[in-house]
């Protein structure tokens, strides 16, 4: 089943997939400023610290990003149907962020460095590659004129997904700032996710309703990472 084919608002299931990140974002607040992370803590072995370490701050304000990215792409630049088998495993990768990321950074109370700051950078870039270019494909796509077309302007001139790529560079950049090594895993998974998953899926929908425009501009512009891959 091609699901980037089917549209639909899906109100329902973007709703049940934002009532979720929601709690697990109240769950990472938790683990990062309350009794849960002091309960977590002793569990690492992790000698509790006062007051609350920045990098702490730094994840959590990372999580609320995300989730208002998040919830700004689905109601408003999303229109492609959502089954409920996807409404129901979303959260399961955005628990690998909000929660994951929280609880490898509990053991680190080292203060922010300039390795962490070009993690923000990071980060900070990430989250532009993927809204810019998706806001401007949503700007296109709205116009009469550009009807069935396929857009390859702007952003997506340098990767035919280049959203896909900013979200790599930002999940790259959380595992960063937790100072943890296991926190590599969690990239690594989203790296995978989308060069072995979404992006075929994507590339067969775009073949099949495209055609030949598809093929010349998968000639000339690099899948996934600008100017390498």
């Amino acid at each position: 089943m091609d699901l980037y084919a089917e549209k639909s608002k899906s109100w329902l299931q973007k709703g049940t997939i934002t009532m979720a990140e929601f709690v697990l974002l109240l769950c990472a607040y938790w683990i990062l400023f309350g009794e849960v992370g002091r309960t977590v803590e002793e569990w690492m072995n992790v000698s509790p610290v006062s007051p609350v370490p920045v990098r702490r701050y730094v994840i959590f304000g990372f999580s609320v990003i995300i989730f208002l990215r998040m919830t700004f792409m689905m109601f408003v630049l999303m229109h492609r149907r959502i089954p409920w088998s996807e409404a129901f495993t979303i959260p399961f990768a955005f628990a690998l962020y909000y929660l994951g990321f929280a609880v490898l950074s509990l053991p680190s109370q080292s203060l922010l460095s300039a390795w962490d700051g070009g993690a923000i950078f990071i980060f900070l870039m990430g989250c532009y590659l993927n809204t810019a270019s998706e806001i401007s494909r949503h700007r296109f796509k709205r116009d009469p004129d550009n009807r069935n077309r396929l857009y390859t302007g702007g952003l997506f001139s340098l990767a035919r997904h280049i959203n896909f790529f900013g979200d790599i560079l930002w999940v790259c950049a959380y595992a960063a700032i937790t100072h943890s090594w296991w926190s590599s895993f969690i990239p690594l998974f989203t790296f995978s996710f989308f060069a072995f998953y979404n992006v075929p899926a994507l590339d067969r929908h775009l073949a099949k309703r495209y055609g030949a425009v598809f093929e010349q501009y998968a000639a000339r512009t690099k899948k996934l990472i600008p100017f390498v891959w």
